[in-house]
């Protein structure tokens, strides 16, 4: 008789299974939406094809939670990349970023793509999903790997492995095709029928179900700014031959890093002082800024350095706390849970922001309020302001770009920019970093270096930290004027050294342990980099410390 093993289950339920039987075997199901996607045992994620010898718990992971959409979405990629070498032999396929409710990517050929050659990488999609072909996880020696991804010409696996300090690496296949991702994928090609793939010059969007329309497809949304964004970011990347994790590394191990954060540094700069500029030339009709973008973007030292260029053009910027005009407490609107909403735009005294916009716009004197959030009440100080002819408001909050807050102030008057770290730095062509990887790192160490916070503190947060981005932020991103972007493409090579310890302080009963343990993986990609170079000026200061902007 078979030896038998103990699995309990959510709510409690005990299963008796046979020894040696995969997590897809105890849990049963399907393949259709909603079902089992990987697990989590006791206490760390599995894949479905995993062998249990042992009494275990399991939790069972749909795509109805971000670390079922992350295994979704990475197992759809391969499955998207074994379709374009079906078709197209020699085709190197990178993906971007992420745009739209989607994820970017180009085709490199001996040809431009079009719209008809990605209909038909759709249509063998479809076909491979249907014949729900095995996506294996292979143990190989390094070596072996190295010859793979040599005989297919894939650079920047090479670079990756060269700085991976282990004897065997973990490779998956599917069909005759090979690749290396670093997270847990589905069993099978049939798990990945929910997708579309549109053409988007030159390149293509890959659509997917997420945790918020787990069986259906959103519909996309094209962002024109922000995707030039990332193009200038991938080109400036491309030229200085740091598009991938591996390429970063070999800067550090040879000393051009610090060539690398000089010119990261100095092309910041340049994109600060062409903003202050561009305002300059219309000094006449702008007479406020206004700064808005997502958490931990860097928007603090952003608007500081803007200032400073504003005032070299000789302008004279004043910067306006919208904290200051929060109502009183009494007054805040609430959330579905019952709590204090103090992101919602109503948590604003909006009529009297403009009130005060309007009147200094006249060149009146105006008292400016203070919020006291100690009695949570608005208090007056006597302290007053008035505008002349060179002076120009800096106004920095999550609702910047809504016209909603500054809506008795004519269009024409006010210039709007989107601050975010839109990393183009990835791991390698097929295994993207997602900017919420970097903002959420940039935050666990400032909150932990200014705020006594923990990471797992801070992890717990961020999921209603993104809510609100999502309601209040990214829906307006496209209506700023300009857009810049934060991220440097050295900063994950010093933030490793700050974040890691943190991370590895949340215990593997915290409900943080998951999500540290995918960030410090993710970390041990990055060599470290000494940070002595990095200017007092540096948006990256913001969160290490050392900035000279620190009051």
């Amino acid at each position: 008789m078979a030896e038998k093993i103990k699995v309990t289950l959510p709510e409690g339920i005990e299963k008796q299974c046979k020894k040696g039987s995969t997590i897809l075997e105890i849990l049963g199901g399907g393949k259709e939406p909603g079902e089992p996607l990987l697990a989590i045992v006791d206490g760390e994620f599995e894949e479905l094809s995993k062998r249990i010898y042992d009494d275990v718990h399991i939790i069972p992971v749909n795509i109805k939670s971000q670390l079922g959409v992350r295994t979704y979405v990475r197992s759809l990629t391969f499955l998207l990349i074994r379709a374009v070498k079906d078709i197209y032999q020699g085709a190197r396929i990178t993906i971007e970023h992420s745009l739209g409710k989607g994820l970017y990517g180009e085709i490199h050929y001996n040809r431009s793509i079009t719209e008809k050659d990605i209909g038909l990488i759709k249509k063998r999609m479809v076909e491979l999903a249907n014949k729900d072909e095995p996506i294996e996880k292979l143990k190989m020696n390094k070596q072996e790997a190295i010859k793979i991804f040599e005989s297919y010409g894939m650079k920047d696996k090479l670079r990756l492995f060269k700085h991976i300090d282990m004897d065997y690496i973990n490779l998956y296949k599917c069909g005759y095709l090979y690749d290396y991702f670093y997270g847990p994928m589905v069993p099978s090609t049939g798990y990945l029928k929910m997708f579309d793939l549109k053409y988007y010059k030159p390149g293509f969007i890959l659509m997917y179900p997420d945790d918020e329309s787990p069986y259906e497809i959103p519909g996309f949304k094209d962002l024109p700014k922000l995707a030039r964004v990332f193009k200038e970011t991938e080109n400036w990347a491309r030229i200085m031959d740091v598009a991938d994790v591996g390429a970063l590394n070999d800067k550090v191990d040879t000393g051009e890093i610090k060539d690398i954060i000089l010119v990261a540094e100095g092309f910041h700069e340049k994109k600060i002082a062409n903003i202050a500029d561009k305002i300059y030339e219309n000094k006449n009709k702008i007479k406020i800024v206004l700064i808005a973008g997502p958490s931990s973007s860097g928007k603090t030292t952003f608007s500081r350095r803007l200032s400073i260029q504003l005032r070299v053009l000789g302008l004279k910027p004043h910067p306006i706390s919208l904290d200051n005009y929060f109502v009183d407490r009494k007054f805040t609107p609430k959330n579905d849970k019952g709590e204090y909403d103090f992101e919602s735009i109503y948590a604003l005294d909006i009529e009297l922001f403009n009130k005060h916009l309007i009147n200094l716009l006249k060149g009146e004197e105006i008292e400016l309020p203070r919020f006291n959030f100690i009695t949570g009440k608005r208090e007056w100080t006597g302290k007053k302001y008035r505008m002349d002819d060179d002076s120009i408001l800096v106004i920095e909050g999550i609702h910047g770009l809504n016209e909603m807050l500054t809506g008795s102030v004519q269009r024409e008057n006010k210039y709007k920019i989107y601050v975010s770290a839109l990393t183009q730095l990835n791991i390698d062509d097929h295994n993207r970093i997602p900017t919420t990887d970097v903002r959420i790192l940039r935050r666990i160490v400032r909150d932990n270096m200014y705020r006594g916070r923990s990471a797992e503190a801070t992890i717990l947060t961020w999921p209603q930290v993104r809510a609100g981005e999502e309601l209040n932020i990214f829906p307006y991103q496209e209506e700023a004027d300009i857009m810049f972007n934060s991220t440097l493409v050295y900063e994950m090579s010093v933030l490793k050294k700050h974040a890691e310890p943190l991370l590895k302080q949340i215990k593997k009963e915290s409900r943080a342990y998951l999500e540290a343990k995918r960030l410090i993986i993710f970390l041990s990609y990055f060599k470290d980099t000494k940070e002595d170079i990095i200017p007092n000026t540096s948006i990256i200061r913001e969160f290490i410390g050392g900035s000279c902007f620190e009051s």
